[in-house]
């Protein structure tokens, strides 16, 4: 069974437009890289995962992703991120892929042990593994085995739509809850935690969000 991992991305000087407040748009542009970055790191470094593939229309973020090894598809400018979902799926599906594990890139805290945590829960098809956010209304990753087993309903209350959608198909459901996997950085008060988090980490060097922080 061959794992695909997709990473829907907005254009890195757009996405987080809800953190304007407190950071400029070079900032912003800044934080994107480093969590594409961080994300792809993560991924790169589980066996279990087959392949890497990141969709965007942003050449920048494509080109960002095929340094690691990314598959990349270019989306269309005036998108959602479902529709991203569906035409990345049918490019991993070209490649065989059979299962998909749907990574956002705004998970800051995510680590290869979250990741395992949620791949391994996986192994009795047809099935989803699916993991809220902090209110348990958003869905912060979604593994789906088979490919096609459910639709993509993300957007809001997407963890309640993705649970009844299984329900009603009689697919097994697995429910990942992880603290780090919770916390999906949105808002000023997100940005807040994860800066002291960072700043409070002796082990944290990374250059590119240093130069945010600052």
């Amino acid at each position: 069974m061959s794992l695909c991992a997709i990473i829907p991305i907005k254009p890195l000087r757009r996405g987080k437009s809800r953190l304007s407040s407190v950071l400029s748009e070079d900032k912003r542009e800044g934080l994107n890289k480093f969590l594409l970055t961080s994300t792809l790191q993560c991924l790169r470094k589980i066996n279990k995962i087959d392949h890497i593939l990141v969709i965007s229309y942003d050449p920048t973020a494509l080109t960002l992703a095929r340094k690691f090894g990314a598959r990349t598809v270019l989306e269309n400018r005036n998108t959602n991120i479902n529709r991203a979902l569906r035409k990345a799926t049918l490019a991993a599906k070209a490649i065989k892929s059979s299962k998909i594990l749907v990574v956002p890139a705004d998970l800051p805290l995510l680590t290869e042990d979250d990741l395992l945590s949620v791949i391994d829960e996986s192994g009795d098809p047809p099935e989803i593994v699916i993991v809220p956010d902090r209110k348990m209304s958003g869905t912060n990753m979604l593994l789906i085995n088979p490919i096609g087993a459910i639709k993509y309903d993300f957007g809001e209350w997407s963890f309640r739509k993705h649970i009844e959608q299984a329900e009603r198909k009689k697919i097994n459901i697995k429910i990942c809850n992880r603290s780090n996997l919770s916390f999906d950085l949105d808002l000023p008060e997100d940005w807040e935690f994860l800066k002291t988090s960072m700043i409070d980490n002796a082990n944290f060097d990374n250059q590119i969000m240093q130069e945010v922080l600052i």
